[in-house]
């Protein structure tokens, strides 16, 4: 019944998609300049999908190759085989196609932003907008919830199988994030050094070759690469509970219980209260947009804690784990952990990257001293960022923990999970508000459009913020509840991953250090693609008559396929490293340096990803700050410092600390499908 139940939830999700899609096409695509460039866009983006898929794709093929062969070479009694390797397989295909569906509507909408705001003003431009965002948060949920139905139904709740969904799920991810972080960074680099800071033309400049790529960037790496993200942290929060609830019942003698129908539960909950948070922002979003984007994230949470608390009053029950015995109403009470933890850690995210604040505002002001001040002083603010997050997510793991053991640390990843759906929404209505800006900048219209469509961007930059705080809490929520079920999985006791196991030790000093050789890579790949960029957009200024007084054209496609080259060169390493360090570790140096492993990367990566996302979050704000005229406004030389800052940060926010998400996610979830074999 809880399967029928959660699958009706997810069409419903999916029926909604349809209908907002259809809602967003109604709308007026704008006249033939209008319609250029977004079109400009939408191949762009569809160019880049296509072929992160096809190598993606080799990746997955390979990988479920060895699913289905390897109990054959190794073991009949391996519980490994063709079906994992269809889960897998088919947990990379709802993702990407989840990733597809949000992405062609989000560049179909950014046009049809810019008509609304010229013929409606800022409601109609926000309704097409957050649509437009709720189009990929929906599908997320929507898509993702229903493949796990799917998956648990064919497989009769196989744990070895439904983890195979999620790991296919956290590969898809990890090149969604890394590729399209590296896509997006390096085009934004080469646009702003060149065109702002040597040029002197504005941002979003037609003359500048970059915009195009800069554009297309946004979404391949904030609506696809987000939703890819969140499609894994929200599918694995639900199978690391089921994982564990499975332990639970083996160890109190039955087949099933209610803590097999709580996550899917409370994941239909939310599912449903995440529509009408986005119906509540249409319909209240006229005058305040970030207050109608925050108020409907709001009442999805509040709702979700409420349903969520009568649904598992009625079913709820005791159970035992270990000589300890859980109230019926434990996983209520974790879910609620989970849902204020996120909010906080949004909330912090909010403080330290919105110019609303002291923080971006100070950051802003000492801008003025130069450009290596804005860079040490966001780098300082960003590792600041990281404490109250870290504490109040220690105390929820302690707090979730000691009421509902390993099972209620996964339900509160659920619980700050379980609005996905509105939360994806709001950070993917942000690049759709900037392209909007950036298309009524190329297509020459009345300013008071880009005011409109400035003032949704402004918003869209504190919600990306706060998109990126929840996206990196979450994601170690997850990882523990992932981690929770490998060491069930693995028989891994107390005594075994203890501090003083030489083997755990040893684990710890690897994984510490794998986001830093991980985000290396990273570095180095934006880096790559930033110059060959500088360099063509440099040689194109130089080359093409009348480029700069705006009688020539700029090749803009040039600098599509060099932003999507060094997109796909760049996240192969990044992508094959976290692969293969979980079996490599596990088979070699066994389980318990695995768990070492695997707790190492938590805790820096956890630090590394708040940190990057909040610095680079910061310098972008304050150069923002600086261009609406304060310490002397654009073309000033603190705004200059602050250009340089940005072009900093932005991999930093990007690229790097959506990245260190995936992988500690990744590696945990592929240390739970090969736990059986290192029993």
């Amino acid at each position: 019944m809880e399967l029928i139940i959660s699958a009706l939830a997810a069409i419903a999700a999916l029926v909604f998609v349809w209908i907002l899609s259809k809602d967003v096409l109604a709308h007026s695509p704008g006249n033939e300049k209008m319609q250029e460039i977004s079109h400009l866009i939408q191949i762009g983006a569809r160019a880049f999908l296509k072929r992160e898929y096809m190598w993606v794709s080799g990746f997955v093929v390979v990988i479920a190759i060895l699913f289905s062969i390897g109990p054959r070479l190794m073991s009949s009694s391996i519980p490994l085989g063709w079906p994992t390797a269809l889960a897998f397989m088919f947990g990379a295909a709802m993702s990407a196609l989840a990733g597809y569906i949000g992405m062609s509507i989000a560049t179909r909408a950014n046009g049809r932003t810019t008509q609304a705001a010229q013929d409606h003003g800022l409601k109609g431009a926000l309704g097409v907008a957050v649509s437009g965002g709720a189009v990929m948060g929906l599908s997320v949920v929507g898509l993702g919830l229903l493949g796990l139905v799917l998956v648990q139904y064919i497989a009769k709740g196989d744990s070895v199988i439904v983890n195979g969904y999620a790991m296919g799920a956290s590969l898809m991810a990890l090149f969604a994030r890394s590729g399209g972080g590296i896509y997006t960074k390096g085009a934004d680099m080469g646009a702003d050094l060149v065109g702002k800071v040597e040029a002197g033309i504005p941002e979003d400049d037609p003359r500048n070759p970059a915009v195009i790529a800069d554009n297309v960037g946004d979404n391949v790496g904030d609506v696809a690469g987000l939703g890819a993200d969140l499609f894994e942290s929200y599918v694995e929060a639900i199978i690391a509970a089921l994982a564990i609830a499975v332990a639970c019942n083996a160890a109190m003698n039955v087949e099933s219980s209610a803590l097999t129908v709580i996550p899917f539960a409370v994941a239909a909950v939310g599912i449903l209260c995440s529509i009408a948070g986005v119906f509540y922002v249409r319909q209240f979003g006229s005058n305040n947009p970030q207050g109608a984007l925050m108020g409907g994230t709001y009442i999805s949470a509040i709702a979700t804690i409420v349903v969520s608390g009568i649904v598992i009053y009625f079913i709820g029950e005791e159970w035992h784990r270990g000589g300890d015995t859980y109230n019926r109403m434990a996983p209520f009470y974790t879910t609620v952990i989970g849902v204020l933890s996120g909010i906080v850690i949004g909330f912090m995210s909010e403080y330290y990257t919105s110019s609303k604040y002291k923080p971006v505002r100070r950051l802003a002001e000492n801008s003025q001293s130069g450009p290596a001040i804005t860079v040490t002083d966001g780098t300082a603010l960003g590792m600041e960022s990281t404490a109250i997050p870290v504490i109040v997510l220690a105390v929820s793991v302690i707090f979730a923990f000691w009421l509902g053991g390993f099972y209620g640390v996964a339900m509160a990843a659920l619980g700050m999970l379980a609005t996905t759906g509105m939360v994806v929404t709001v950070d993917s209505y942000g690049p759709i508000a900037d392209n909007a800006g950036g298309i009524a900048e190329m297509a020459g219209l009345d300013p008071s459009v880009r005011k409109i469509t400035d003032n949704l961007d402004a918003v869209g930059n504190t919600t990306a913020a706060i998109g990126k705080g929840f996206a990196i809490g979450s994601a170690a929520y997850a990882a523990i509840g992932l981690i929770s079920a490998f060491l069930v999985s693995a028989n891994l006791s107390e005594a075994k991953v203890s501090l003083i196991n030489v083997h755990v030790i040893a684990g710890l000093m690897i994984g510490g250090m794998l986001p830093y050789f991980f985000s290396a890579q990273l570095f180095r790949a934006v880096s790559k693609a930033a110059f060959r960029m500088i360099e063509e957009v440099r040689r194109q200024f130089r080359e093409i008559p009348g480029l700069m007084d705006g009688t020539g054209k700029p090749d803009s496609a040039r600098c599509v396929d060099i932003s999507t080259q060094g997109a796909i060169n760049g996240m192969l390493l990044p992508g094959t490293i976290a692969i293969l360090v979980p079996p490599i570790v596990g088979f070699s140096l066994g389980p318990e340096t695995l768990a070492g492993v695997l707790l190492g990367t938590l805790v820096t990566g956890l630090l590394v990803g708040i940190q990057a996302a909040n610095s680079g979050g910061a310098m972008d704000n304050a150069k923002k700050y600086i261009e609406e005229g304060h310490f002397g406004g654009k073309g000033s030389e603190t705004h200059k410092a602050a250009v340089v800052g940005d072009t900093v940060g932005d991999p930093l926010k990007d690229t790097v600390g959506p990245s260190i998400n995936i992988l500690i996610k990744l590696m945990a979830v592929i240390s739970l499908v090969l736990a059986p074999l290192m029993v």
